[in-house]
């Protein structure tokens, strides 16, 4: 990758409402409802530049499809890390404190603990009790509007549920209506609280406690019909560095473990009881595509890489250079864990560098045939691409110098097929210094429509489409 890609982590602090623009090709009329995108907006504060890119404060994407027709618009969170950039103070985030040691040791002292954990929630959207919020790994959610991405304020569960560390990740079930995710709590006996959040209802219903050992970074979660899968892998969350005031974030929590293996955890749904323990040989995850039960065995797919490198190549030391880092690429892993002996299979599905996958909303939790995501191993871009996870074969789509960014499948509102439908997927052309949203077939990945933005926006994370 070319140092061209700067682009994608330059500051953006335009903000538009409402913006109409013009649609190269067609967009199918009956796709109505709104993608929501979040991601980093601005990487500097008061001369200085954030550390990672998990730094960058937070700024919300939204493109509105009616009639063929899409509006767009871009908003930064107004949070109290947001007010304290614009007073020029980079406050403690993922690895980012501009505090001098002797200011973290001080305040370490004067509270007796780590920092007030960042509202920075740069990562993730959902939808919980008709509120539109987002997420990080840190244990704060912000609401907003989701016409006008204005900020309303702290979001906060009806509960009491223990949170050091938090998923930005809550699987959307459409099928039982409800959220799933997990909290990270510290401690002499650590612990992993899975739990569910109904529709209609801001209270976090705890499935199980687990074991933690590490505790690890664990990002993401999958789940069955009747099961959550939850993968530990031996990158550990030091607790102690936790509490060290030296520590510049999270990132100086990290220590990849590569003696001990990664651990796969199967938990029934509805009893909490823990049916499968299984371990592989150490692997970093971030990203799991689905889960779903095939005649009394788990399969599981997720992206699998061979260590814990990729978290520090994303810190801006390294993203700021002449090319992305050298590091292997994730790739894509099929898990299937038969729930009697616990004996776990691995295969690759893909052989192609590949990440941030997903799978139509109505598969989560089901059988999937495809999952789509964005082709990490190409010189000078990167890609779509769609993984027929049946037969082991894959369709690619990339162009010279674009960088694709998390593709989301939207399946038409009646459909013929899993795969009949769009991807929709935000794409940065880097000599052009535009981002255009794409909108590729879902079956044969041609490209129907383009709609190029009015500016090059920041490489984002995550994002859900909502159709009402």
């Amino acid at each position: 990758m070319s140092k061209s890609n700067g682009s994608g982590f330059r500051s953006l602090t335009e903000e538009r409402s409402g913006y109409s623009p013009a649609v190269e090709g067609t967009i199918p009329e009956w796709l109505s409802g709104t993608l929501v995108r979040n991601g980093p907006g601005l990487f500097e504060a008061g001369g200085q530049r954030v550390n990672h890119w998990f730094d960058g404060l937070a700024m919300l994407r939204r493109y509105a499809f009616d009639d063929g027709a899409v509006t767009y618009s871009n908003r930064f969170l107004r949070t109290e890390a947001y007010e304290d950039a614009m007073d020029g103070r980079l406050t403690g985030q993922f690895g980012t404190d501009t505090r001098s040691r002797w200011q973290r040791l001080t305040e370490f002292l004067r509270s007796l603990g780590p920092p007030e954990p960042t509202d920075n929630t740069n990562v993730h959207v959902a939808r919980i009790d008709g509120e539109y919020v987002a997420l990080t790994e840190a244990p704060r959610r912000v609401a907003f509007d989701p016409e006008t991405l204005a900020t309303r304020g702290e979001f906060t569960f009806d509960d009491d549920l223990t949170e050091h560390v938090t998923a930005a990740h809550l699987v959307d079930d459409p099928h039982r209506e409800e959220l799933v995710g997990f909290t990270t709590q510290f401690g002499l006996s650590p612990e992993y609280h899975l739990y569910r959040v109904p529709a209609g209802s801001r209270e976090r219903e705890r499935i199980t406690s687990l074991e933690a050992r590490g505790p690890a970074y664990i990002h993401d979660v999958s789940v069955t019909e009747d099961h959550v899968v939850l993968v530990e892998p031996p990158l550990v969350l030091s607790v102690l560095r936790a509490l060290s005031p030296l520590s510049q974030g999270p990132v100086d929590m990290l220590d990849w473990r590569p003696e001990k293996p990664t651990r796969v955890l199967v938990v029934d749904r509805e009893t909490g009881d823990l049916v499968v323990e299984s371990t592989v040989e150490a692997a970093f995850v971030f990203h799991h595509v689905n889960a779903y039960v095939d005649d009394g065995t788990v399969v599981l797919d997720l992206v699998e890489f061979p260590n814990g490198d990729i978290v520090d190549a994303m810190s801006m030391s390294e993203l700021d250079g002449d090319g992305y880092p050298d590091i292997d690429d994730g790739h894509l892993v099929r898990y299937r864990i038969d729930t009697a002996t616990a004996e776990l299979e691995q295969s690759r599905l893909y052989d192609g560098g590949i990440e941030l996958p997903r799978v139509p909303r109505d598969r989560v939790g089901r059988r999937h045939r495809y999952a789509y995501g964005q082709v990490t191993d190409r010189e000078g871009a990167n890609g779509l691409v769609k993984v027929d996870c049946e037969t082991g074969t894959a369709q690619e789509w990339w162009e010279r110098s674009v960088y694709v960014e998390e593709p989301l499948p939207v399946q038409h509102p009646d459909p013929d097929s899993e795969d009949d439908g769009v991807v929709l997927a935000t794409a940065l052309d880097v000599e052009r210094d535009r981002t255009t949203l794409m909108v590729f077939d879902a079956a044969t990945l041609d490209v129907r429509g383009r709609v190029p933005l009015p500016h090059a926006e920041p490489f984002g994370f995550h994002g859900r489409f909502f159709r009402e």
